[in-house]
């Protein structure tokens, strides 16, 4: 019985398909409706697949983005980092630059011959106990002991000790410095002495009816034969009649800061001949004793030789 069930069903069903084919073969709607219906099955399954994959290739770009985008950053980076470095040196050559222009405008007297000079150090070695700097010539290039250093600002100190190639500079701070000065517009003489790094300097040996005063400029006088006339060392910032001597208390700070130099000027004397050129000390009047020393026989006229000094009476 179940068996003919299922014929029956069977023959039915391929009635109603021989039935709707037919139908179908002359409206085509079923072929319409299954082309309707795939269409949106197929468009709802591949939009979100679609999606999906577009999401996926959009990470995917951007991951390669980002590291293509860091890589160029570090460039960004190592190059931004190279131009700091360029313009910091840059910076630097301007300023010793504008140094070493300021120390070319430095008007020197035609007796001493400027030589250039860098500073190496600041106290160091066996004359760190010293107010004194390193530079970079010693008594084969010019730096020989003695030598004056100077910037466009004035006086720096003279060289103390020298090697070949480098030399120690004894700064206008030190107590042991001793220079004959004079200010610049009331003429008035002095001796400027060093008191240390962080003191005020000394002018010793100031007549008190001196016109000198606050913030007169010292200049070099020449008059010790050290250094050249006419260089500005200190600055006065006190006057006082003193309480001990019969000189002025004054007191000074240099004209340059000794803090930092890093470039200078030696100034050497000029060789003429065999002797020395630099500034000449005035002549001295010679005493009594020294005129009977220096006294000399007359030479008689017509005979050669040169006159011959004269024996102080006792003399043997």
């Amino acid at each position: 019985m179940t068996g003919r069930r299922i014929l029956i069903l069977a023959g039915v069903l391929l009635i109603l398909f021989l039935g709707m084919y037919s139908w179908n073969q002359r409206t085509r709607h079923l072929d319409d409706l299954a082309t309707d219906v795939g269409l949106e099955v197929t468009g709802a399954v591949l939009k979100p697949l679609r999606a999906i994959e577009a999401t996926l290739r959009g990470f995917w770009d951007r991951y390669f983005d980002l590291v293509d985008v860091r890589a160029e950053n570090e460039m960004l980076r190592s190059r931004l980092e190279d131009m700091e470095a360029r313009l910091l040196a840059n910076t630097e050559d301007l300023a010793e630059l504008r140094r070493l222009r300021e120390l070319l405008r430095l008007p020197v007297d035609v007796n001493w011959r400027p030589l250039g000079a860098r500073v190496l150090a600041g106290r160091m070695g066996p004359n760190a106990v010293l107010d004194s700097i390193v530079i970079n010539r010693g008594y084969s290039n010019g730096g020989r002991p003695g030598t004056p250093l100077v910037t466009h600002q004035g006086l720096v100190g003279r060289v103390l000790r020298a090697s070949a190639h480098s030399a120690t500079v004894l700064l206008i701070t030190d107590p042991g410095s001793r220079i004959a000065v004079f200010a610049q517009e009331s003429r008035a003489l002095g001796i400027l002495a060093g008191r240390g790094t962080g003191s005020p300097l000394e002018v010793n040996f100031v007549e008190r009816g001196s016109a000198i005063r606050k913030d007169e400029v010292l200049i070099t006088s020449g008059l010790d034969g050290k250094f050249p006339k006419g260089i500005p060392v200190a600055r006065v910032v006190s006057v006082a009649p003193s309480d001990y001597t019969q000189f002025l208390a004054v007191e000074a700070e240099p004209s340059v800061d000794l803090r930092h130099v890093e470039e200078a000027l030696l100034l050497e004397p000029v060789r003429q001949g065999t002797s020395m050129v630099g500034p000449q000390l005035p002549p001295v009047p010679p005493s009594p004793a020294d005129a009977d020393a220096l006294a000399v026989t007359p030479v008689a006229p017509g005979s050669s030789g040169t006159p011959t000094p004269s024996r102080p009476a006792g003399g043997r």
